[in-house]
């Protein structure tokens, strides 16, 4: 059974950091893309960044660009989402996400979210 579990989010103040995790069980890792998204109340789930297999891409949305880093630790089975200079606009449920191909076949997994509150 595939598992996914997301660890660090909290309240934080505007400016502030927070790293979040996730842990991965029941699947080959390093097989995998690993994205994280987010969700606001009433909004579509927002793609916010995602790693390549052996981590040697990244992309990001505008909105997080110079200010969050994914990364992934293979031997851990374990991808990092490191938010700095958070801003109360990302306050959401972050969720991680695993992803590959299978004979043309998107295959993907999800955690169960974690939430990250940006006030003061």
């Amino acid at each position: 059974q595939v598992r996914l579990v997301e660890s660090g989010g909290g309240l934080v103040q505007p400016g502030g950091s927070l790293r979040l995790s996730c842990t991965a069980s029941g699947l080959t890792f390093s097989r995998y893309a690993m994205s994280w998204y987010r969700q606001v109340p009433g909004k579509e789930r927002e793609l916010v960044t995602t790693i390549t297999r052996a981590g040697g891409s990244t992309n990001y949305a505008d909105s997080v660009k110079g200010r969050f880093t994914i990364s992934r630790d293979n031997a851990k089975n374990t991808v990092y989402l490191q938010m700095n200079k958070l801003k109360p606009e990302d306050t959401a449920v972050y969720y991680c996400n695993a992803h590959t191909t299978d004979w043309g076949t998107r295959v993907e997994h999800w955690g169960q979210g974690t939430q990250v509150t940006v006030s003061s």
